[in-house]
C-alpha cells in the first residue's frame, strides 16, 4: 500500500487499552491432550465476548515468550504421566485460571502484543512491524536521504506503533529515531486538518518539548523522526534501563527500586507542569503523559509524542481514569497522569492500585500533598486540581527555571477550532465510557445484593410452605382418627356429627344489617 493511499474501507479502530478478561468455562480431553475452552470479554459488555480453545502447550509457549519481563508467573508445571486424570485436569484448570488472572490484571502485560494475540487472535493477527516497514519503505522512495539502520523492536508499549533507528546518508554518525503509528479510535480531525497539524509539529519550539525533526502523514497513519537520545527517557532513568531494550524487559520487574532525589523531583515536575500549561493555553490536546513520554536532555525534561492525540490514540493510563467520572477532560487527564508520574519519580515504581489509600514515606510532605491531590480516593471522587494550582503548591512554587529558549507554536485559527472540536469528541467518548462503567458497577452491586436477598426470601418461603404442609398433614391425620373413633362408638338415634374439617354453616349474625 503506497504511503499516501487511503486506509481500507470499514477498518475497525480498536481501543487497545480496554481490558480483556478471560474465564475458563470447560475442558475437554482428546486422545493425548486436554483443551481448555476460554470465554474472553473486552470491557464490561457480555455481548463483546468470544470463545477460544487453548492447550497447555499454548500457555507454555506464551509463558516462555513472557520470560523477557523477568517476572515469576504462576503457570502450573508440566506433567508427563497421569496428565489425563480427571482430578489432575480440574486442578490444572484452577492453576491456568489463576495464571490468566495474573497476566490480565498486570497493567504492562495485559497491554502487550503477546497477551493480546493469545486472547484475541482475530483482532491481533496482523504483523504491525511488517505493516510499518511497508509504510516506511514507501516513504523512503520519495525521501532518499534517510536510511534505516535497524528496527527498535518492542521498545514501546503500543502494539500499533513501531520504531526504527535511522541515519542521514551524508551524516552517517548521527542517529535518529523514526516512529510510525496507525490511527486510533479517537481520531476526529478531518484528513486534511490531521495531515496539516502533523506537518506543523516540527515548527513547535519549547524548552520542555522534544524537537521533531521531520513529520508527515496520510489518511491512515503518521511518521515522525526525532534525534536519538542515548540517555533515554525519564522512565529509563528511574528504572536504570537501556533505551533500546524491549519495554517488557525494561520496566516489568526492575532489579532495584529507588526513587529520584527531591531536587530532581521538584525540577522535573515543575518543567513538566510548565509544558502542560503551555499546551493547555494553546488549546492543544495532549492526554499522554507518562514517564516513557518524557525525554531527558541534560538537566531538562522534554515532552514526547504530541502526535498521539492527533492520531486518536488512547492513553497509557486510560484503564485507570476511565473508572472516575470526575476525570472527564483532557486537562484533568493530564493532571491525573502527572500524579502517576510523580509517584513513579518518588518511589521508583508505579502505584499498586489507584486510588491510593495511603502513601509510603516520601522525601518531603510537599510531595505527598501533590500525590494526595491527584491520586487519593477523595481526588478521584471529587476531581483534579488545575495545572496552575499544582504550580502554586509548595513542592514546585520555589523552583527557579533558567532557560533562554522562547516557546513558539503557531496554530492557525481554523485549526484551533478543529482541535477544539476534536478535543470535545475525545472527551465525549471518555464520558460515555465512564457512564457505562459506572452503570455496570451499580448494576453488578444491585444484582449481588438482590441475589442474596432473593435467596434468603426463597429459603423463608420454602420453610413456611413446609411448615404449613406439615401442619395440614397433622390436622388431617388427627381428624381421621377422631372420626373413626366416633363412628365405632355412636348409635343410630344420635344426631349427625359435624366433622371438624367440614364447613360450619354461617351464623345469622354475619348477615344481619350493621
Amino acid at each position: 500500500m503506497a504511503f499516501m493511499e487511503k486506509p481500507p474501507a470499514g477498518k475497525v479502530l480498536l481501543d487497545d487499552t480496554v481490558p480483556l478478561t478471560a474465564a475458563i468455562e470447560a475442558s475437554q480431553s482428546l486422545q493425548s491432550h486436554t483443551e481448555y475452552i476460554i470465554r474472553v470479554q473486552r470491557g464490561i459488555s457480555v455481548e463483546n465476548s468470544w470463545q477460544i480453545v487453548r492447550r497447555y502447550s499454548d500457555f507454555d509457549l506464551l509463558n516462555n515468550s513472557l520470560q523477557i519481563a523477568g517476572l515469576s508467573l504462576p503457570l502450573p508445571p508440566k506433567k508427563l504421566i497421569g496428565n489425563m486424570d480427571r482430578e489432575f485436569i480440574a486442578e490444572r484448570q484452577k492453576g491456568l485460571q489463576n495464571y490468566l488472572n495474573v497476566i490480565t490484571t498486570n497493567h504492562i502485560l495485559s497491554n502487550c502484543e503477546l497477551v493480546k494475540k493469545f486472547l484475541d487472535p482475530n483482532n491481533y493477527s496482523a504483523s504491525y512491524t511488517e505493516i510499518a516497514l511497508q509504510q516506511v519503505s514507501m516513504f523512503f522512495r520519495s525521501e532518499p536521504k534517510w536510511e534505516v539502520v535497524e528496527p527498535l523492536k518492542d521498545i514501546g508499549w503500543r502494539i500499533r506503533k513501531k520504531y526504527f533507528l535511522m541515519k542521514i546518508k551524508n551524516q552517517p554518525k548521527e542517529r535518529l529515531v523514526l516512529s510510525w503509528a496507525d490511527l486510533g479510535p479517537d481520531k476526529y480531525l478531518s484528513d486534511k486538518d490531521f495531515q496539516y497539524l502533523i506537518k506543523l509539529l516540527p515548527s513547535c519550539l519549547h524548552p520542555y518539548i522534544y524537537r521533531v525533526t521531520f513529520a508527515t502523514a496520510n489518511e491512515s497513519s503518521a511518521l515522525l523522526i526525532r534525534m536519538f537520545n542515548e540517555k533515554g527517557t525519564l522512565k529509563d532513568l528511574i528504572y536504570k534501563a537501556k533505551p533500546k531494550d524491549p519495554f517488557l524487559r525494561k520496566y516489568c520487574n526492575p532489579k532495584k527500586i529507588q526513587g529520584l532525589e527531591l531536587q530532581q523531583i521538584k525540577t522535573y515536575g515543575r518543567q513538566i507542569l510548565e509544558v502542560l500549561k503551555f499546551l493547555h493555553d494553546k488549546g492543544f490536546p495532549y492526554g499522554h503523559l507518562h514517564a516513557s513520554n518524557v525525554m531527558l536532555e541534560g538537566d531538562a525534561c522534554r515532552l514526547l509524542d504530541l502526535e498521539n492525540s492527533l492520531l486518536g490514540l488512547p492513553s497509557f493510563y486510560r484503564s485507570y481514569f476511565s473508572q472516575f467520572r470526575k476525570i472527564n477532560t483532557l486537562e484533568s487527564v493530564d493532571v491525573h497522569c502527572f500524579g502517576h508520574l510523580l509517584y513513579e519519580m518518588t518511589y521508583g515504581r508505579p502505584p499498586d492500585s489507584v486510588p491510593v489509600d495511603s502513601f509510603p514515606p516520601a522525601p518531603s510532605m510537599a510531595v505527598v500533598a501533590v500525590l494526595e491531590s491527584t491520586l487519593s480516593c477523595e481526588a478521584c471522587k471529587n476531581g483534579m486540581p488545575t495545572v496552575s494550582r499544582l504550580l502554586q503548591m509548595p513542592l514546585f512554587s520555589d523552583v527557579l527555571l533558567t532557560t533562554s529558549e522562547k516557546p513558539q507554536f503557531k496554530i492557525p485559527t481554523k485549526l484551533k477550532e478543529a482541535l477544539r472540536i476534536a478535543k470535545e469528541c475525545i472527551e465525549k467518548r471518555l464520558i460515555e465510557e465512564q457512564k457505562q462503567i459506572h452503570q455496570h458497577r451499580r448494576l453488578t452491586r444491585a444484582q449481588s445484593h438482590h441475589g442474596s436477598e432473593e435467596e434468603r426470601k426463597k429459603r423463608k418461603i420454602l420453610a413456611r410452605k413446609k411448615s404449613k404442609r406439615s401442619a395440614v398433614e397433622n390436622n388431617e391425620e388427627h381428624s381421621a382418627k377422631y372420626s373413626n373413633s366416633n363412628n365405632s362408638a355412636g348409635s343410630g338415634a344420635s344426631s349427625p356429627l359435624t366433622s371438624p374439617s367440614s364447613p360450619t354453616p354461617p351464623s345469622t349474625a354475619e348477615h344481619a344489617p350493621f
